[in-house]
């Protein structure tokens, strides 16, 4: 094996444009070995990882940051998969047992890889993207453990259900009712039980071309729920689903996985944890190369994650700790910036009313409710993208980040960060920390659901204004990036002594941000009522007593972590009317 390996990025490679400045650069190749050379059919510089000595100019030099050079000290054997020269490679996989199996990791370091090696949709290369294996030579490459998982899954091909991440382009794929794709689905005759316990009812008419996001992210696990499978995955399920919602359908998974094999990729830690039977953690670099962790019980694991170190395999695979503070934000002291009235605003069938309220300089207010009470109606209002039937939103600039993000085609992710009305300090941390270098020349129209996100949020934050709203910017973003952004934005604010509104369902990500909150309460799609802002304590009380779940902090790590119903400590909060965590656990 290589001591390192060396990614080329296509997408961003632009080749004749830079005079090939990494072959230029390579002291190897000015030694007289060919260590970076042009392939003649394609004219990608091909970069030989025996060769490279790892000195890193090439990166350096590269102007669109197109190469990656990763040392692997410490890693040993041969990939299990390889998808090409300067590819993405996969070293070890999870191997699923009977019950609900968490994945947890960084995006783009192998997770799907793995699922289709394990169902059988692509065959084990061990680097050798060239060369097909016959099924002895892939049993006797495979680790012990790896080749008994295989061989018992051998005599059958392994059929698969699976829940994609980007539920959105299930719009363009399937243009009937929801009742259609059901049945089109249902393999198991459940299509009456599916219906009922994922409360499809009053959308089953519908034309699945017409459903909002959370709509949409329960009609596409009820479609994979429906299917005969030997192994269920679903990837980021929670996605656009309220916390009812989350635990609901954490519950029905739980439930469903016993006696089955089902893998869950999930980046709200919360849920994760709470419906988990254990995990395999996920490591590497992000479109550069991904290890599977041995299997960890989902407590332990999770911790593991965190820490960056993986204590039974003495592997750090993270250079810092992800940490929480034993105490959450509290109200800021300062004084109030801005205000805004009662307001109301009617739909055919909708009604919605809010209290005043104001927001105080350096604050970060965090919206949380059900979904369908009006939450992004009241950020529209305030971004004035709706206009109230009654009161007004007040006197403010704003910057928004909608829930729903359309790119716009044409234009290039460095395009959107040009303009006199672009903070560039704010703009350059942004883009460090949320890792777009690497994006700047790519279209809006090529990036991925968690790129994307990650693009609208850091151009966001980067807008001259008074008051920033985000809505739902957690959705595709992995655990890091969601703690990423959660550091960038109580910094920025803090620092700017502007304010923010973000509406989110991540439990564990709005406790990190907010000083106060606004809680949305009535009855889903028929009205909403959102209150002025509360206390953190007072607000998460009340927000989770509407949930129905108490939380508490973990002994080790302190993230916060739901109550399984009627545990000692759940009993014992609720007796207390604490259903939010004490500052000490």
């Amino acid at each position: 094996m290589s001591p390192r390996i060396a990614i080329l990025d296509r997408d961003l490679c632009i080749r004749k444009k830079c005079g090939y400045q990494c072959e230029k650069v390579c002291p190897v190749n000015r030694m007289g070995e060919e260590c970076i050379v042009t392939e003649e059919d394609t004219q990608f510089p091909r970069i030989n990882e025996f060769l490279c000595i790892g000195c890193g100019l090439c990166v350096k030099k590269c102007p669109v940051d197109a190469i990656t050079i990763i040392n692997l000290a410490g890693e040993s054997g041969d990939p299990v998969y390889q998808y090409g020269i300067n590819a993405f490679r996969l070293y070890s996989l999870p191997l699923p047992t009977e019950g609900l199996c968490g994945i947890v990791g960084k995006n783009g370091i192998g997770k799907t890889t793995a699922l289709n090696l394990l169902s059988g949709k692509i065959k084990p290369n061990f680097g050798e993207h060239t060369k097909e294996f016959t099924e002895d030579e892939i049993l006797e490459r495979l680790p012990i453990a790896t080749r008994r998982y295989f061989e018992s899954e051998q005599e059958t091909q392994l059929e698969v259900s699976y829940k994609p991440q980007m539920v959105d382009k299930l719009r363009d794929a399937f243009k009937g009712t929801v009742e259609k794709l059901l049945k089109t689905m249902d393999e198991r005759n459940a299509y009456g039980d599916a219906v009922e316990k994922f409360g499809l009812r009053k959308i089953l008419k519908r034309k699945i071309s017409q459903l909002s996001g959370g709509e949409l992210q329960r009609v596409s696990i009820a479609a994979a729920y429906l299917k005969d499978a030997d192994i269920y995955y679903l990837d980021e399920p929670c996605n656009y689903l309220d916390i009812e919602e989350r635990l609901r359908t954490s519950l029905i998974l739980k439930d469903f996985s016993e006696g089955r094999k089902m893998v869950v990729v999930e980046h709200d830690l919360a849920i994760l944890d709470y419906m988990s039977d254990y995990v395999y953690i996920f490591y590497g670099e992000e479109n550069g190369y991904g290890v599977s962790s041995g299997v960890k019980s989902t407590r332990a694991g999770i911790n593991e994650y965190l820490a960056g170190f993986l204590r039974e395999e003495n592997i750090r695979f993270r250079d810092r700790e992800i940490t929480f503070s034993e105490y959450s934000e509290r109200e800021t002291q300062t004084k109030t910036r801005f205000t805004y009235s009662r307001m109301k605003k009617e739909f055919t069938g909708f009604k919605f009313s809010s209290d005043e309220g104001d927001v105080r300089t350096g604050e970060i207010v965090g919206i949380v409710g059900k979904n369908a009470l009006g939450k992004s109606i009241f950020v529209k209002m305030l971004a004035g993208v709706e206009n109230p039937d009654e009161g007004e939103p007040g006197e403010f600039k704003v910057s928004y980040k909608p829930q729903y993000i359309k790119p716009q085609k044409g234009t290039t992710v460095f395009q959107l960060f040009l303009g006199s009305n672009i903070d560039k300090s704010v703009a350059e941390n942004a883009k460090r920390e949320l890792g777009l270098m690497k994006l700047m020349e790519k279209d809006l129209d090529q990036l991925s659901g968690g790129e994307l996100q990650r693009v609208s949020i850091a151009q966001a934050l980067s807008q001259k204004a008074d008051i920033y709203l985000f809505d739902e910017p957690t959705a595709f973003l992995d655990v890091e990036q969601r703690l990423r952004f959660s550091d960038l934005l109580r910094r920025t604010i803090a620092e700017t002594e502007k304010c923010a509104f973000v509406v989110d369902h991540d439990v564990v990500f709005v406790d990190s941000i907010a000083h106060r909150l606004m809680v949305f309460d009535g009855e889903s799609s028929v009205h909403g009522h959102a209150s002025s802002p509360l206390g953190k304590r007072e607000g998460m009380n009340s927000f989770l007593q509407m949930a129905g779940i108490t939380m508490r902090r973990d002994k080790d790590s302190k993230r916060p972590r739901i109550n399984k119903p009627e545990s000692v400590l759940d009993r014992e909060q609720r007796e207390k009317n604490e259903y939010y965590y004490s500052s000490k656990d």
